[in-house]
């Protein structure tokens, strides 16, 4: 498996070219599942920041007026390549990222559908010609793409959310220069090749990784030139990066920070709903913007619910993410084990009771346990933090009107679950939480063809489905006299 890494190109991808950053410093990328250093990267300096740039304004106007047609047939056989590599993708993932390799190749058929997606929504960028209402004249309306746009990924799902901020841009005729994550560039730089080898011109993909977020977001945000930003990352970043864009007032995409409610009605299929909270909760470890992260379950069927959830997490598989069966992974650093253990320990002196799991694992990587959490009282910090980890801590509610309230106690809007066999009340809870986002009896809601995307402190803008192509558009009205 080592020999993957060895083949991933290491370096900055400038204007259709591999490259040292401008001072020749590097970084290390290291397995979180062993804490053994995988290679080492290109550290990205301002001037190469900069350098990027100028290929994404050159290639701009040229790349702009590419057929449709052609961009589409670009993503297509992206789409076609990532599909034959997939195995080698999920490896690659897995060693610099902790996942399973089941959901590395999960994520990776993920990842590659929003390529097939854009592929044709770029033929399906419409305008429209109308009649002047008011005589002697005709409307004209198009679309155009936005122009050179920054997309700055995290580090928990490093293909998928580069595809999904990738394609579209390709589909809509913009330039790109991306800022990877410092924990997981090498999905990204892979990626950077394979879109190469599909065809893809010289500087409208340039991948710039670094050690410092600030020291490559500055200079491109500072040129006007830049016409866009997408950001997925935490709340308190997004906020900074808002202001950052005010001062040439440039488009925004922002997917933040979550702290997704889990609701279990009391008339649920607690078989589906326990099945929908794995799914919900242990995905990526735990570590996804879309983790269930705090559990309400009525009254009636809570300790039956916490129960069967406790089995179920207590019969999760520890270890590395390339071994055989193993079905949690490790955490991506000990920084973010320990902020699970802070906020676990802080529920368990509030009086929260541990049903399951609630400790480190001993030895070499970044793992935790699998915990449920019982009788969680309002004051803890864990129902009101994100806590990015394999934790399900369990709350209480009387009716529907105190889920709903539990629901959207929080200043995130990302995502909702909520489990019930009545129709009518999936329709008005699903209605009445104020989320982007809702799962009803399934506890995964991500699809290339929806737009993903939260309200209030989780940002605006979408991704993915028709509406993701848009964030990539300027639309333009044309006058015309007719005589």
């Amino acid at each position: 498996m080592s020999g993957i890494v060895e083949r991933i190109p290491t370096q900055l991808f400038i204007d259709g070219k591999w490259q040292d950053s401008a001072d020749r410093s590097t970084f290390g990328v290291d397995d979180p599942g062993t804490e053994q250093r995988l290679c080492e990267v290109a550290d990205g300096q301002a001037t190469d920041a900069e350098a990027a740039v100028e290929a994404a304004a050159a290639a701009q106007e040229a790349w702009a007026r590419t057929p449709p047609r052609e961009r589409g047939e670009i993503l297509r056989r992206a789409w076609q390549l990532m599909r034959e590599r997939a195995d080698d993708l999920a490896v690659l993932m897995t060693l610099e990222m902790g996942k399973t390799l089941a959901e590395s190749r999960t994520e990776v058929n993920y990842a590659a559908e929003f390529f097939r997606w854009f592929s044709e929504e770029a033929v399906r960028i419409d305008g429209r010609y109308s009649p002047n209402p008011a005589g002697g004249g005709r409307l004209i309306v198009t679309r155009q793409p936005v122009g050179p746009c920054l997309l700055i990924t995290p580090w928990n799902f490093p293909l998928a959310m580069g595809t999904r901020k990738i394609g579209p841009a390709v589909a809509a005729g913009c330039t790109m220069i991306v800022k990877p994550p410092q924990l997981t560039p090498l999905s990204m730089l892979n990626l950077a090749d394979l879109l190469t080898e599909a065809g893809l011109p010289d500087g409208v993909l340039n991948v710039v990784p670094s050690t410092s977020a600030t020291r490559i977001v500055n200079p491109v945000l500072a040129d006007a030139r830049v016409r866009k930003l997408s950001f997925t990352g935490s709340t308190e970043v997004g906020r900074r990066l808002v202001e950052q864009c005010a001062g040439n007032l440039q488009r925004m995409s922002m997917e933040l920070g979550g702290n997704a409610p889990f609701l279990v009605f009391a008339d649920a299929d607690l078989d589906a709903a326990v099945r929908g909270a794995l799914t919900a909760k242990l995905r990526n470890n735990g570590e996804s913007c879309v983790a269930a992260n705090r559990f309400h379950v009525a009254e009636p069927v809570a300790e039956e619910f916490t129960r069967r959830l406790t089995a179920e997490m207590s019969a999760q598989r520890i270890g590395h993410g390339t071994e055989k069966g193993v079905t949690v992974g490790p955490l991506i650093s000990a920084e973010q084990r320990d902020k699970v253990i802070e906020l676990v320990e802080d529920a368990r002196t509030r009086g929260a009771r541990v049903t399951t799991g609630g400790e480190t694992v001993a030895g070499t990587g970044y793992f935790y346990r699998p915990t449920v959490l019982a009788d969680v009282p309002e004051d803890a910090r864990i129902l009101r933090e994100e806590v990015f980890g394999p934790v399900a801590p369990v709350t209480t509610f009387a009716d529907e009107d105190e889920a709903v309230a539990l629901g959207n106690d929080t200043e995130f809007g990302l995502v909702g679950y909520l489990f019930t066999r009545d129709l009518d009340r999936a329709v008005r809870v699903g209605e009445n939480l104020h989320t982007g986002m809702v799962g009803i009896n399934t506890g995964l809601v991500s699809n290339p063809a929806a737009p993903f995307g939260g309200v209030k402190a989780s940002g605006f803008g979408r991704e993915g489905g028709p509406e993701g192509i848009d964030e990539y558009l300027d639309t333009k009205y044309l006058a015309l006299a007719v005589g």
